[in-house]
């Protein structure tokens, strides 16, 4: 079993010694009813790294990210961020901690600009309140300013022109507009980003530049994990690799050791991989 790796690699990160968790994942357990979406899954992510979850549909992938964002709530175990609990907490408190996600399905304000959009994501970070900048209260001005330019400053990271920025979201192409849900998440100056099938839907060519992409947000300073289905990316940029199948973590390591365990090739038995 092999993928073909068309990406073009970009040197691993360097990830901090073991006990310097900025992500652990503690026998995490969710059911449904009677359907155990996510079945005592536990793994740890070091500052630094890029880690893929892959697995069949309906192996848990997403499920799990919606645990640690907090949209869901665990049935058993924990989950800790730098070493505080998140169990229990609010989604906005997650991510006012520093953890920023996309999803599967694209989550844009149609009613809003492109870099309306983002600016969203940067008052998570600005002492102003949504009101207070709507209604351009004289205090609120220098850091509505601000916030603009923090905007224009993650489109420009993604790759989407200036020119573009006062456009609505759906005047873009599918592939920029999955650009544009990651430079919002990225206005919130995350630590670790959770991308959800960022490449669903795109061509080839931008598997390409989302990789590298994905290479200039782990440079900058942010951990990412990511469930991806398409094989190229997620083998492609990955330091390590966990496989889900029917909720449980079956294996972890890195890509070349993933792709020749015996128990991954048998759960992707008629599955491209």
């Amino acid at each position: 079993m092999t993928v073909q790796n068309t990406i073009t690699t970009h040197g691993k990160g360097e990830a901090m010694p073991s006990g310097s968790h900025i992500l652990e994942v503690k026998e995490a357990y969710k059911a449904f009813g009677g359907l155990l979406a996510v079945n005592k899954v536990s793994f740890d992510i070091n500052p630094g790294e890029i880690v893929a979850v892959i697995g069949p549909n309906g192996s848990g992938k997403t499920t799990l990210f919606n645990l640690i964002g907090g949209f869901l709530p665990l049935s058993r175990g924990e989950i800790w961020f730098e070493g505080r609990n998140l169990k229990g907490r609010a989604p906005h408190r997650i991510a006012s901690l520093g953890i920023a996600r996309t999803f599967q399905l694209l989550q844009l304000f149609t009613n809003m600009s492109i870099v309306e959009n983002v600016m969203v994501g940067r008052h998570l970070r600005s002492k102003a309140g949504m009101l207070d900048t709507a209604f351009r209260l004289p205090h609120t001005r220098a850091e509505e300013r601000n916030i603009f330019e923090a905007a224009m400053s993650k489109l420009a990271m993604v790759g989407l022109r200036k020119e573009e920025a006062f456009n609505p979201p759906l005047s873009l192409p599918y592939g920029k507009q999955k650009l544009l849900e990651i430079a919002r998440a990225l206005a919130t100056e995350p630590k670790l980003l959770l991308m959800d099938e960022p490449a669903g839907g795109i061509s080839t060519h931008e598997i390409e530049e989302l990789a590298q992409l994905i290479y200039l947000i782990r440079d900058s300073g942010i951990t990412v994990l990511l469930v991806e289905h398409r094989m190229e990316l997620a083998m492609g940029v990955a330091d390590r690799v966990i496989v889900l199948n029917f909720g449980e973590k079956i294996a972890e390591g890195t890509p070349a050791e993933v792709q020749t365990n015996e128990q991954v090739i048998a759960a992707y038995l008629g599955e491209e991989f």
